[in-house]
């Protein structure tokens, strides 16, 4: 075997460690709300101050919180989160910028591999909440719409926080796209746009009454 296939062959190993460490790290946790956004925004952004609330109003109400790990609105959710009812659990991942474990962490864990941690982010969802962000967030909200819309996952409520920033996509969304047939009407309803925390906690609460009855 050459040199390259045999590192393409212990590649497989480290994917599986990373899988059954992950798996295993979490297997207490049941259910979580998955909160994405901007590593960019920061404390005395507007976005960030929501994002710590909507950590702390989730943790208060017993809901554990799972978030990238790193700072900006991941920071925000973990800080608001931390000390509280619920686990504020970070899913750090190895990148050459931006990347630096918050310390608001109850259970914090590390991957090399987006496709590993894109699984533990879905494994234990009962919702995902989107702040504003950049390519990643976008990347992750779509992935859940994705699974959400195609049955490979249990449908769970997908929020977006912030109308005027999502405002355009949405426009998009239910102007070109719906009109030219790419999606229909009920995949669109898969979304829920809101400003406060209080509304996406609402949200996430109906939901989960809903499903006990």
């Amino acid at each position: 075997m050459d040199e390259r296939k045999q590192s393409e062959a212990w590649r497989v190993f480290r994917i599986q460690a990373e899988l059954v460490h992950g798996i295993e790290k979490l297997a207490k946790l049941e259910t979580a709300v998955s909160v994405y956004g901007s590593a960019r925004l920061s404390a005395g952004n507007p976005y960030f101050e929501v994002a710590k609330e909507l950590g702390q109003r989730l943790s208060d109400a017993g809901i554990n919180v799972i978030t990238g790990g790193g700072p900006g609105v991941m920071e925000a959710v973990n800080q608001g989160a931390f000390g509280r009812a619920g686990k504020s659990v970070g899913l750090n991942i190895t990148l050459p910028a931006e990347q630096e474990a918050n310390r608001y962490q109850d259970v914090s864990l590390d991957f090399r591999y987006f496709f590993v941690r894109k699984f533990m982010f879905v494994k234990h969802a009962i919702g995902f909440v989107i702040f504003p962000g950049g390519f990643g967030t976008l990347d992750e909200l779509f992935e859940a719409l994705t699974l959400v819309q195609t049955e490979k996952v249990v449908p769970f409520p997908i929020v977006l926080i912030g109308e005027r920033y999502w405002a355009g996509m949405l426009n998009w969304l239910h102007g070109m796209v719906l009109d030219t047939g790419c999606v229909s009407q009920a995949d669109l309803e898969l979304l829920r746009v809101v400003d406060t925390a209080e509304a996406a906690v609402s949200i996430i609460l109906d939901y989960l009454s809903q499903t006990a009855d």
